[in-house]
Order: structure tokens, then sequence, then C-alpha cells
């Protein structure tokens, strides 16, 4: 097993999340910017934005685009507004105990 891959499945949720936050994305293009910063496959994104949106998370609407068919947006809800926040600040606090489990567990050298 790849744990890095099990790291990447465990956050891309918040990074979808905030991403969104910022400003609406259709799929590809949050696939790429997701991409900037975590390796990930675009087939991975779209059952999670599936999920966000039957969740409540996220709502989606259609937007003429230059390049092709119309495009579909995907725009963060109130309540995908505060899962966002619950997510990160849970991650922010994860990754202080695990930085500190990691720092009280190395010996001096």
């Amino acid at each position: 097993m790849n744990v890095n891959i099990q790291f990447k499945k465990g956050v891309l949720e918040l990074c979808v999340l905030v991403l969104i936050n910022r400003q609406d994305r259709y799929g590809y293009e949050l696939a790429q910017a997701v991409s900037q910063h975590i390796e990930v496959a675009e087939g991975a994104l779209y059952p999670l934005l599936r999920r966000l949106v039957n969740d409540g998370y996220c709502t989606t609407y259609l937007q003429e685009s230059s390049e092709g068919p119309p495009r579909k947006y995907y725009k963060l809800s109130d309540t995908g507004r505060e899962y966002m926040k619950t997510l990160t600040n849970e991650w922010n606090s994860f990754v202080r105990n695990v930085a500190n489990l990691i720092e009280e567990g190395t010996p001096n050298e």
C-alpha cells in the first residue's frame, strides 16, 4: 500500500473545497489547480464533486464557453463554506499534532 496515495485521498476533499471557495471552477480547471500542488488523477475528482453536490456542500451551474460546450461550474454553498472551515481547523490541528509527535520522537543529535 502506498501511504502517499492515502494521504492524497484524505486531503483531496479539503483542497477542492478551498479552491472552489477562492472562485467557482469547472472540473478540468479544478484538476489542473489541484495538480499544481499534489498529483491527482482527474478521474478521482468527479466522484468527489458529485458527492459534494449530493451532500449540499456545492451547487452547480452551466456557463457558456468560447472553447466548446457550456461548462459545469461548482460553487460552495453556505453549508459547504462552514464544512470547509471545520475541515481546515481539523487539518491544522492534525498537522500540528503529527509535527509535534515527530519532533518529540526525534533524538537529539
